[in-house]
């Protein structure tokens, strides 16, 4: 997801940055598990957020262990698991796969199409289980990869289909949660997108490649403009949130969706200042 979805640790109590960070020590051991170093390459953050949300609303038998890693060979660290950590390792996968072959029909790196076929064997295996999710996450890539080749200006319409990728992958259960999940995927998806793009300005810029916000950058108001929309996303995205009935692991997911989304939007616009100001 980017690098987008995360904690804000100084504003975390000590136990409840240990609680998060074994779901994602158990999040990496599920892809070593199933998928291997291979899996564990795609390891990241981000999907924590899914495995504590879901977690916390279906509330299912968490295993509490202990394991070893690459990172840390003599060190074990605490684990927590249960099948919604197999769920999230599988949509990682498949997004890393997509991600990467996405990146190769935009920019043709090279790394990217090795890497797509690096996952290869594991995506088929993830669509032959998800066939439904995997065609909707291929076909709304495809659709963001004609409106950026078509350099589309509406932000609305080109964040949403990453919105409705994320949708999908927030769709654990076909339940009476479905709908409310789905909201909060799809409201956090447009976050990304565009916290991406927003990131990602300069370099597109000089580098000649699509960016949602390139007819928009040189506005005086650009900066707070991108707050406002930012935090449109944000405000529905939380808005669902907080109408699920979730006790365990709430003051977490609370800690990322109120503050951790925003640690690199005020990083990078603080960079992006101190640099205009060193001119």
């Amino acid at each position: 997801m980017f690098g987008y979805v995360l904690i804000n640790k100084p504003e975390m109590k000590v136990k409840e940055f240990e609680t998060y960070r074994s779901y994602y020590c158990g999040l990496c051991r599920s892809l070593r598990d199933h998928y291997g170093l291979k899996g564990q390459v795609t390891l990241s953050f981000d999907m924590t957020f899914l495995i504590l949300l879901l977690t916390g609303l279906y509330e299912p038998d968490t295993k509490q262990d202990q394991t070893t890693c690459i990172a840390h060979p003599f060190e074990k660290h605490p684990t927590s698991m249960n099948e919604i950590t197999d769920y999230v390792a599988d949509m990682n996968i498949m997004l890393s796969y997509y991600k990467a072959m996405d990146d190769w029909k935009d920019e043709r790196k090279i790394t990217s199409r090795t890497f797509a076929a690096f996952l290869r064997k594991e995506q088929s295996q993830i669509e032959r289980k998800y066939p439904r999710k995997a065609r909707k996450v291929s076909s709304y890539l495809e659709k963001i990869h004609l409106c950026e080749a078509d350099h589309e200006e509406n932000i609305d319409l080109i964040s949403g289909y990453f919105g409705e990728i994320m949708a999908e992958l927030f769709a654990y259960k076909t339940d009476e949660w479905e709908t409310s999940l789905r909201k909060i995927g799809f409201y956090l998806g447009k976050f990304i997108y565009l916290m991406d793009a927003y990131e990602d300005i300069e370099k597109d810029l000089k580098d000649k490649n699509y960016n949602p916000f390139l007819n928009r950058y040189q506005e005086e108001d650009f900066q707070e403009s991108c707050r406002m929309i930012l935090t449109m996303m944000m405000a529905e995205c939380s808005k669902e949130f907080e109408k699920l009935p979730i006790i365990q692991h709430v003051e977490i997911l609370r800690n990322i969706i109120y503050s951790g989304v925003w640690c690199r939007f005020e990083s990078v616009s603080k960079n992006r200042k101190d640099l205009k100001d060193n001119v």
